[in-house]
């Protein structure tokens, strides 16, 4: 039984969490793998649980906070450092970025949140926003990165 309030769907190496052992979340990599990248750094992505974002492995209506930060990049080598630190999406990315997104709202709970993370990299925002469809719209957002490509979205799952 899980006893965990928040899911991190795809949290590779964890990067943005400031408690990267936070008791309250489950941390979920469809990797569990370690690698030396490029300048010599050590990238560890253990997850709690290992599986795919597409199908979870819980009931519907079980976590009251989803972060979903899925791979967001087309144009990487398999083995490139920065397919290794973010993933890499494949050439189906719409069907996976419209499963995922279905399965991160079906496991939260009535009135909870999803904090989706995307970078416009390789794909444009309304591009995904297209493919996600029109039952779940964003309330709000922020733009940042160096060339302002990487968008924070606020969902609610509204109680019916």
């Amino acid at each position: 039984m899980n006893d965990k309030k928040i899911l991190d769907a795809c949290c590779g190496s964890k990067m943005f969490w400031f408690d990267k052992d936070n008791a309250n979340v489950l941390f979920a990599d469809k990797r569990n793998e370690v690698h030396t990248l490029c300048d010599g750094r050590v990238l560890e992505i253990h997850p709690d649980l290992q599986m795919d974002f597409t199908d979870m492995p819980f009931d519907n209506d079980t976590f009251y906070l989803v972060v979903f930060d899925p791979p967001h990049m087309t144009s990487l080598g398999a083995k490139s450092w920065m397919a290794l630190k973010y993933g890499r999406l494949t050439g189906k990315w719409q069907d996976d970025i419209r499963k995922g997104f279905a399965e991160c709202m079906r496991v939260l709970k009535p009135n909870g949140t999803l904090v989706f993370k995307w970078n416009e990299h390789d794909v444009k925002l309304s591009e995904v926003l297209a493919v996600i469809g029109d039952e779940y719209k964003p309330l709000f957002g922020h733009v940042t990165g160096k060339q302002s490509k990487t968008i924070w979205l606020t969902f609610m799952k509204i109680a019916a």
